[in-house]
């Protein structure tokens, strides 16, 4: 696809962590349409989700299955990467787990008794599995001179979760809390991004956030028109949404950009 070429990624070889899901797969898409060389990292790749996710077509993309957390598994996918297109180029750090709303009682439930375990999990998945996947994939941009590294967080890194948004739930008779790991989580991306830029700029490696809100799922309404009471923009964010800026920070556009957080939220944290 043509585009400006101050926005080029053509040829790149970008890495997307959770390639596989909602936000993942449309990073994905977009930089694959651009030109790009995409690929995807995720736990959970087999032959038929590949294709029920992205088609019959998988030029450009190269499909790893790995566990984020396991340096070794991506020291592995690292050498499958340099075998297919040589040192990657870019890295989305995309992966991330959080509790969902129909998760058990106590994975949604007061803080007072969140289980040690729920927060293990979420942080080996958002914060350690980010650590390892930088060190191994912005170790391989640092040798070769080069890179782009994009961390995915959230608002709740930066906010509170409005908990009265979840009012609804409790007046029901569920004690349900938006819970602690996530936003924790999303958090230490923040200074992971400053501690990375300023270490590996003069290597010619860029580090950037995003932060992103929610984006339109199927959610239940209950919690879709609390939600969007919230946004100025009084919606969520289509899945689509996002792709510009990951195009941006990929690309040469954003050359004199690291260290920095884009906030595209709806207007969420303007009040």
């Amino acid at each position: 696809m043509s585009c400006d070429p101050l926005f080029s990624v053509e040829g790149r070889v970008v890495v997307v962590t959770g390639g596989m899901g909602q936000l993942g797969r449309r990073f994905c898409l977009a930089l694959r349409e651009r030109g790009a060389r995409v690929v995807v990292v995720d736990l959970a790749v087999d032959e038929a989700r590949i294709e029920q996710r992205f088609g019959a077509t998988c030029e450009n993309l190269l499909f790893i299955e790995a566990d984020i957390t396991q340096s070794a598994a991506l020291e592995q996918a690292l050498r499958a990467v340099e075998a297919a297109w040589g040192a990657p180029q870019a890295l989305i750090n995309n992966a991330a787990i959080d509790a969902p709303p129909e998760a058990p009682p106590e994975e949604n439930g007061p803080f007072e008794s969140y289980p040690e375990s729920s927060w293990d999990r979420v942080m080996a998945v958002n914060t350690k599995g980010v650590f390892l996947a930088t060190r191994t994939f912005g170790a391989a941009m640092a040798r070769a001179g080069r890179g782009s590294i994009v961390n995915i967080s959230s608002i709740y890194g930066m906010v509170s979760p409005d908990q009265r948004i979840y009012d609804y739930r409790r007046q029901s008779g569920e004690p349900f809390f938006k819970p602690i790991a996530y936003a924790a989580s999303k958090s230490a991306l923040q200074n992971m991004t400053r501690y990375l830029a300023t270490y590996w700029a003069a290597s010619g490696v860029r580090v950037n956030t995003l932060t992103f809100a929610g984006v339109f799922n199927g959610q239940d309404p209950r919690f879709l028109e609390r939600y969007c009471e919230h946004v100025p923009m009084g919606r969520m964010a289509r899945e689509d949404e996002y792709d510009a800026a990951v195009v941006f920070l990929v690309s040469d556009a954003s050359s004199y950009m690291t260290g920095s957080n884009m906030i595209i939220d709806g207007g969420w944290t303007a009040w």
